[in-house]
């Protein structure tokens, strides 16, 4: 089974930067600081027209926690019918309840809308208080992958709880760690987690822009470990 990296993109540039670089495929957002949300309809249907690997689009309509009003769910529905609408591959959301709970009937209702597209649910799994418990809720959902930084703040210190994870559900739904990935420690990341898929927005600067460079060496390390 072939590792897979994805590399999180917040403007075309970076998109084709990562695709020239060998990225697997690009997560596309907008506003880098606010850890990513939707990008304009401008911005997706050039991405796609540019994009020849697999491209997933972050769902989310502002920064802040993962619990939307009627307005902003309303808006992501919009959001992700645009994106079926242009083939996009996957999206990428998360709709959690005021307890920190997964909103099922929400999740479900995206679920059902996104389909034949792929699904990940983002790293609002990391703020649940029982984390075990809303992943199995997400497989019930029929939820294809799930993005985690082990609940630590990047992915390589939540290591050790993200092998838990990929060995208790890696058989029903992909554990991809994501957060704070660098090339400086994906391969000890790789060999910890046992995971199959992973997530870098490369980004080594002050800036919004990928860094092709660091892109190559995730690859390699990525293909040769």
């Amino acid at each position: 089974m072939k590792r897979i990296l994805e590399i999180a993109c917040f403007n075309l540039e970076s998109a084709i930067l990562a695709q020239e670089a060998g990225a697997d495929r690009i997560e596309l957002c907008e506003n880098y600081l606010a850890g990513g949300t939707t990008p304009s309809l401008f911005l997706i249907e050039e991405a796609r027209k540019k994009i020849k690997i697999p491209l997933h689009v972050i769902i989310r309509p502002r920064a802040g926690n993962f619990v939307y009003n009627e307005n902003e769910f309303d808006e992501m529905k919009k959001s992700i019918l645009f994106c079926k609408q242009h083939r996009v591959d996957a999206v990428v959301f998360g709709v959690l309840t005021p307890e920190g709970k997964i909103n099922k009937k929400d999740c479900e209702e995206l679920i059902k809308l996104a389909r034949p597209m792929s699904v990940t649910f983002h790293r609002a799994i990391d703020v649940c208080e029982n984390m075990e418990a809303e992943i199995e809720c997400l497989i019930e959902l029929k939820t294809d992958r799930i993005l985690s930084s082990g609940r630590q703040q990047n992915a390589a210190e939540g290591a050790v709880y993200l092998k838990h994870l990929n060995q208790k559900f890696g058989n029903r739904i992909v554990i991809m760690p994501g957060g704070g990935i660098r090339s400086a420690y994906l391969k000890e990341l790789i060999m910890a987690s046992e995971c199959m898929e992973f997530h870098s927005a490369a980004i080594t600067d002050d800036t919004e822009l990928v860094d092709k460079a660091e892109i190559n060496h995730l690859v390699k390390i990525i293909q040769s470990t």
